[in-house]
């Protein structure tokens, strides 16, 4: 609770932590040169050991080594790297050409759903799975979708609105065994859901992560790349990240990621269950409602329930007169009508879609959140039905 507002929506973005910006502070004011070689002046040489010590504590919470992670501006250009990358390293136009073919889920988060729509337009082939009412994808029906001719599968660690958790490493055994390259968006998950054994053991090739979930900066993002995985150089410039991001690198940003992957631990990701567990708990005693996503197999810090009779633009706006920020599952944000492609993609319809509130809990929320926003949803919802003619039903 920050003030009189109770915020409710840290998928969208997370408040920064106090000790993030300590940890970064130093790279502003003092140590703000441009990373060089260990043959340039020395505080360049400070901001490149900042640099290689920040990507060396991020990459071993993955389980990857110093040199597999590619430092970006956040999550949507990591996971356009990732499949433009591989579509220019693969593709009909590589100087060794494989295929072009990509398969991906009908509920993955834009960044990855238009870079596919992107390079259909250049001529690629894309399949578009769909998931079970749960979110959950059908690992048969994967194996099914792959052709000779497949150079990539992309489908998210955990749905950025439902919540939804995929088994990355089974997927990840599927891919290895047809000699298909494997990238999933972990930037809900990552890494407050720690994958067993980590990236290697689970067969990623390619993972997206950003620090705007954990509260850490915006703006600081990374693509996991294993070692030897070929990936094409999307954008044009210099040299930097291993050649395969140009621009002068965020040192402050990549130095409070690296602290605020550190900050996350399992006691605060269990905290952050027990309440997450406890607002569905009160939100489903509401009648008609019904809860988005998998039950158990879910982000710990994701709630997704819809209400039949009412308008999540509704709900949210009342509960904003209250004092809670939340997000509502249709596409207000883009400044249109439509329904929101997650809650269509497991099976919804337009109500469902546009009755449903998204609770995501961060490091700042507490028990006294919960059960206040529980009461303020109750409420709004029986005011909202009290006036809607379809709420008489």
């Amino acid at each position: 609770m920050f003030g009189d507002l109770v915020y409710l929506d840290n998928a969208a973005a997370t408040r920064l932590d106090e000790r993030v910006l300590e940890a970064m502070t130093p790279y502003f004011f003092d140590i703000y040169a441009v990373a060089t070689s260990q043959f340039g002046y020395s505080l360049g040489i400070d901001a490149r050991d900042a640099l290689d010590g920040a990507r060396a504590r991020i990459a071993e919470r993955m389980g990857a080594g110093p040199d597999e992670l590619v430092f970006t501006s956040g999550s949507t250009e990591s996971s356009n790297l990732a499949l433009k990358g591989v579509a220019m390293a693969l593709g009909p136009a590589a100087k060794k050409p494989k295929g072009n073919h990509i398969i991906t889920t009908k509920i993955e988060d834009f960044a990855v759903l238009n870079s596919a729509r992107a390079l259909e337009k250049q001529g690629f082939a894309v399949t578009y799975l769909e998931v079970a009412p749960d979110g959950r994808l059908d690992l048969d029906r994967l194996r099914e979708a792959i052709r000779p001719d497949t150079i990539l599968v992309s489908v998210q660690a955990a749905n950025q609105e439902i919540g939804t958790l995929q088994d990355v490493p089974a997927i990840g055994v599927i891919c290895r065994e047809r000699g298909v390259l494997f990238h999933t968006d972990a930037t809900h998950a990552f890494p407050r859901v720690p994958l067993l054994g980590g990236v290697n053991a689970a067969n990623v090739d390619l993972m997206t992560v950003a620090a705007r979930t954990i509260h850490g900066p915006r703006g600081i993002g990374g693509l996991y790349v294993r070692k030897g995985t070929p990936l094409g150089k999307w954008m044009d410039g210099g040299f930097q990240e291993f050649n395969l991001r140009p621009g002068v690198e965020n040192i402050p940003g990549a130095v409070g990621f690296a602290r605020a992957v550190e900050l996350v631990t399992p006691e605060e990701t269990a905290r952050l269950q027990t309440m997450r567990d406890r607002v569905i708990a009160r939100l489903l005693t509401i009648p008609h409602s019904r809860l988005n996503g998998h039950p158990t197999l879910r982000l710990p810090q994701n709630a997704n329930v819809s209400f039949r009779f009412v308008e999540g633009e509704s709900i949210l706006l009342h509960l904003d007169m209250r004092g809670f920020a939340v997000s509502t599952g249709s596409a207000c944000f883009s400044r249109s009508l439509e329904a929101s492609h997650v809650i269509m993609g497991i099976g919804g319809d337009h109500e469902q879609a546009h009755g449903s509130v998204r609770l995501t809990f961060g490091r700042f929320n507490t028990e006294t959140d919960v059960d206040a926003v529980a009461d303020a949803l109750a409420e709004v919802i029986a005011q909202l039905r009290a006036i809607s003619p379809l709420g008489k039903e």
